[in-house]
Order: structure tokens, then sequence, then C-alpha cells
């Protein structure tokens, strides 16, 4: 079958349109390709000269305004995630057996959920921990942007000692960009000395640091357990014999250290603050090289331009960037896994929380009965351990999922110790 003149002509007509739109869309591609290509030769983009010491992150926005759009989302509540989020609200109300654990403690009249870094200052301003009892300023060394320029201009162990209430109006400033880059090249770097001090003592050269050592690093200057050391009250890291739980019971034991006297035992006791480096490091994410940067800040892409997201937040609200880019698997059931993982987690919390609760019954009943203080010193000494443990496990922001199995292994032990302290104070013999 023969095709005529008008058919022919019209087949190359289509041939030819198809030709042009190929072209006009590979035209387009490469044109896309090289856009995208100088948005990343030109970023970033240093439109003014950021001071050192500059706390304004509008000021730093200019230099880099993709993650200083992103950074300021942090003033926004995202809500509550299963066990934290972004929603404040009162953990005592919520559990009340934290008075029981924490009676004589300042934590016992005022403990909320945290917020976002652009919170960290109003927060600390406002509990009534701060408010209703005397703070050295030693408690500002994380909560304020203004830390670094105020130790540099009063030295360090000045800084520490002055009472909170005496530094309260030169703060003003949460967490800046400060804290963690250099204002002209966005390197990360350390900014406050307890981190240093702390790693020195360990033999870790901070300035041999990788890149990717320093996106967990820059986290691990405050999200830590510490204490403040001496009548001067400088922040230290109990690090000297390890940073596992086990580790940094054997450093306050060495030096017979204790937060405060429960008011209803009687007995020396130790609170832990929020030690998520320590617990992250046991797990099997670090273990692979994953950086506590890679979940909360994980990078992100605007236009040609590779970021970190600098909205810190849970990585329930970003599976995609957050742990998708590592796990090939659905949304769902990663945030399934995340969930179980928690949902257990407190399940132990709560059993633990029971036998500590006993034991402090026990030993509180055989005070009442008459017990000296050397009949309880063992009773007393285990409900330390026992309520340390459980604490270093409640007050990590991860509720175990940084590291699930050194959880549980450090709540089966709290357990065993809580029971020990109720039989030891039952054993008690008292006239």
């Amino acid at each position: 079958m023969r095709m005529n003149r008008s058919g022919k002509t019209g087949l190359w007509a289509l041939f030819t349109l198809v030709f042009l739109a190929v072209g006009v869309g590979i035209g387009v591609l490469l044109t896309n390709i090289q856009k995208r290509q100088d948005e990343g030769m030109m970023s970033p983009s240093l439109v003014v000269e950021i001071p050192e010491g500059e706390l304004d992150a509008a000021v730093w926005g200019q230099n880099f305004p993709r993650e200083y759009g992103l950074f300021q989302k942090m003033e926004q509540d995202y809500g509550r995630t299963l066990f934290g989020g972004s929603t404040p609200f009162s953990k005592i109300e919520e559990k009340p057996f934290l008075k029981k654990a924490w009676a004589g403690y300042a934590f016992s009249i005022d403990y909320n959920e945290e917020r976002g870094h652009y919170f960290a200052l109003i927060d600390q301003k406002q509990t009534k921990r701060t408010t209703e009892r005397s703070q050295p300023g030693a408690c500002a060394n994380c909560h304020a942007g203004e830390a670094p320029l105020l130790i540099e201009e009063l030295g360090w162990e000045t800084f520490n000692s002055m009472p909170y209430d005496s530094l309260r109006d030169m703060l003003h400033t949460g967490g800046t960009c400060n804290d963690c880059h250099d204002p002209r090249t966005l390197d990360l770097r350390i900014s406050r000395p307890a981190f240093a001090n702390a790693m020195e003592q360990r033999g870790v050269d901070l300035s041999t640091a990788t890149r990717q050592e320093m996106r967990t690093y820059v986290c691990a200057q405050c999200h830590v357990e510490y204490y403040f050391a001496g009548e001067n009250k400088l922040l230290t890291f109990p690090w000297e014999k390890g940073t596992s739980v086990d580790s940094i019971e054997a450093y306050y034991e060495s030096y017979g250290f204790s937060d405060w006297t429960h008011a209803e035992t009687g007995g020396g006791m130790l609170k832990m603050q929020h030690p998520e480096f320590e617990m992250f490091t046991t797990s099997t994410h670090f273990s692979s090289g994953v950086s506590c940067a890679d979940c909360h800040l994980p990078y992100t892409r605007e236009g040609g331009v590779k970021i970190s997201d600098h909205w810190i937040r849970s990585p329930v609200t970003n599976i995609n960037n957050a742990c998708q880019t590592c796990h090939k698997i659905p949304e769902a059931d990663l945030v399934d896994r995340i969930e179980t993982i928690q949902r257990r987690t407190k399940e132990m919390i709560h059993i633990t929380e029971a036998a500590i609760s006993d034991a402090i019954d026990a030993i509180v009943a055989a005070r009442e009965a008459g017990a000296s203080d050397a009949a309880l010193e063992e009773a007393r000494r285990l409900h330390k351990s026992a309520q340390m443990r459980w604490d270093f496990v409640d007050a990590e922001n991860s509720m175990g999922f940084h590291s699930p199995q050194e959880a549980a292994r450090i709540l089966a032990h709290a357990v065993d110790l809580a029971r020990q302290a109720q039989m030891a104070a039952l054993a008690i013999q008292t006239p």
C-alpha cells in the first residue's frame, strides 16, 4: 500500500513537531541544570560581614537566608509527638511520682516539656526553678546565646559562680547561629568551654574532628549530663571515667558527690539532666557513623543548594528526610517501629518507678521507726543508685529510641537496685 504525498507531508510535520518538542525539553532541562549549578556555586552569598559574636540570627540570615528561614520555624508549635514535641506541658502534673522522687529538690516544684532552641532562655527564665529557687549563673551556659560573650568578659569562674538573678537582665537570646557556627564560613565550631574541657580530659583533640563528628559534637555541648563543681559552681561534665551511666556513677561516687538530700529518705541523691549524647554513643546508629544532625537537622535541597534543615525538631515529624534517606521502607512502618520502642521503654519506666516508690516507702518507714543513719546507709545507697539510672533514661529526650538496648539494660538494673533497697530497709531491725 502506497502513502500519497499528503500523507508523507503530514508524517514529516509530525516528526518535526516531536523533534522540536524534544529539543525544547532538552533545552529547558539543560537551562535548569545550569541554574541549579549556578545557585550551588553562589551559596553562600556574603551580603554582609558578620562580626564575631553576633547573636542576631537575622543578621546571619542575610548571608544564609535558607538556613535562617528554617531556623525561624522553631518559633512554631508543631504539636505533641507520642512522648514529646513542642507543646509545653507540666510533666509533674502528668506524673505525680516525680514529686516523690525529687522531694526536696527544685525539680519537684516545676518540670515542663522542653520546647525548641528559640525558647531555651524564655522557658528557663520563667520556670519556678529559677524564679523561686536560687540558682548559679552556670545554669545559663546552654540556655543563653550571650553565654560565650559573658564568659569572655567576666571569666569562666566568675560567670559560673554569679547568682543567676545577677545575670538575668544580661540574658536576652536563646539558641543562636553563633552557638555552633563560624560567622564567616558557617563551619561548625565549639563555643562552650565545659564540653571542650571534658573532651580534653578524655584525650580527644577537637581540632582534628571531622565534619561528621562535629555534627554531633556541637549538640553535645549542651545535650548531656552535667553538674556544678565546687564552690564556684563550675559547669562540669562527669566523663573522667567514661560516658556510660555506670562510669558517671563511679565518677560521682569517687568524689562523694550528691545533688541534694532527699526530703523523705534523708539520703544523698543524684539528678540526671538530659544525657542524649551519652545515650546516643552506645547506639547502633552512632557506631555506624550517624550524627545527631543527620536525623535532627537532615540535609534538604532548596533549588540547587543542599543545606541542613535548621528547623531542629523531632525526626518523627520529618520521616522522609530524617529516616528514609537510609531506611527504604514505608513511613508508617518507620513510625510504628519508633513508637514501639518508645512504648516499651515507657512501660519499663513505669515498672521501675513502682520499684523506686516502694523503696522510698520502705526507707521512710524504717526511718520513722527509729532506724539510725548508719542502719539506713545501705538502703539509701541502693536507692540513690537505682534512681539515678531511672532518671538517666527518663530525662533523656528520646524515650529510649536513641539506644533501645542500653535503655532496657539501665532500667533492668534500676529495678533490681530499687528492690534491693526496699529489702535492705525492710530488713533493718529497729528497737
